[in-house]
């Protein structure tokens, strides 16, 4: 039994399709096919049900497959212990961001861990935060800094970089701007522009009209603050946004804090707790970038 055989046997139950493990792992179909058949045949049972137009676990590929991740993944951290030990860090992260996040500490850091470790390959990846949280879930996503309506997803461990609350940013001459106290019914009386559902802004917006039994009517949405700021500027509607998000559009909109949403929205770095070395020193990188002192 060879491990190129167990990544092969993982590609298609994961895939379902001989066809898409070929692609995924970079070989031929047969090629792969007659790695399965060896493996079935060392093994004495046959892992896939080929009668179906996918490729669909037999009992015995459930019973295996567990053990065939396991087997990789222990290999795997051989030569990451070594790599360790060695001081040599090497591997591939993959790094999620929430879509049209512009915080630079994060590049920051990624570019001080890779002159640190050029033997690691980085790969980023931009989502909306729901999905982040699953792929760092899966494993699929190593790092990730995403928008959350709490402070730490379950089952994650989480850093939090901005709490703030939301506001409602308007044009000068809106009658939003001429109130002393604005509150989630005021708002909600107004077209609404903001970000997609599955982003933290979004999820605490929601969660604040439902509790209110509040019914929005969203106009527009936008992942990037910058445009729900152009939209909102042009009359499309009442944007929805945290504070640090129209300090750079004060003389354009004016940012009223929404009176009795008092739940904050909030930017976090994620991460699953791991025995990666790679991950452990990029979250040591990070952690430094987004906590510096403010030069000012």
């Amino acid at each position: 039994m060879e491990l190129r055989q167990l990544e092969y046997f993982i590609a298609v139950a994961e895939e379902q399709s001989f066809t898409r493990a070929a692609e995924r792992v970079h070989i031929s179909q047969s090629g792969v096919s007659a790695q399965i058949r060896q493996l079935e045949r060392e093994l004495g049972a046959e892992l896939f049900d080929r009668s179906a137009r996918t490729a669909t676990l037999t009992v015995a590929g459930q019973a295996a497959l567990e053990h065939a991740r396991a087997a990789l993944a222990a290999a795997g951290a051989v030569g990451q212990a070594v790599g360790e030990v060695a001081d040599l860090i090497r591997g591939r992260l993959v790094v999620g961001m929430v879509i049209g996040c512009t915080l630079t500490p994060l590049f920051d850091a990624l570019s001080v861990f890779h002159r640190a470790h050029p033997g690691v390959e980085i790969s980023l990846l931009e989502d909306n935060s729901d999905r982040l949280v699953e792929g760092v879930r899966a494993g699929t996503v190593d790092l990730a800094l995403m928008g959350t309506a709490t402070a730490t997803p379950d089952g994650l461990e989480a850093l939090t970089i901005i709490s703030e609350r939301l506001v409602v940013a308007v044009p000068a001459g809106h009658a939003l701007a001429k109130q002393r106290r604005v509150t989630l019914r005021d708002v909600v009386a107004h077209p609404i522009v903001c970000m997609p559902p599955g982003t933290g802004l979004r999820t605490v917006f929601d969660r604040a009209c439902a509790a209110q039994g509040l019914r929005p009517a969203i106009a527009a949405q936008a992942s990037a603050a910058d445009a729900i700021v152009d939209l909102a500027a042009r009359g499309l509607g009442v944007a929805i946004l945290s504070d640090s998000m129209t300090a750079n559009h004060r003389d354009r909109l004016a940012a009223r804090t929404i009176d009795d949403v008092e739940t904050p929205a909030l930017l976090a770095l994620i991460w699953k707790r791991t025995h990666s070395p790679a991950v452990r020193e990029l979250i040591v990188h990070s952690r430094r970038a987004f906590t510096k002192p403010d030069p000012w």
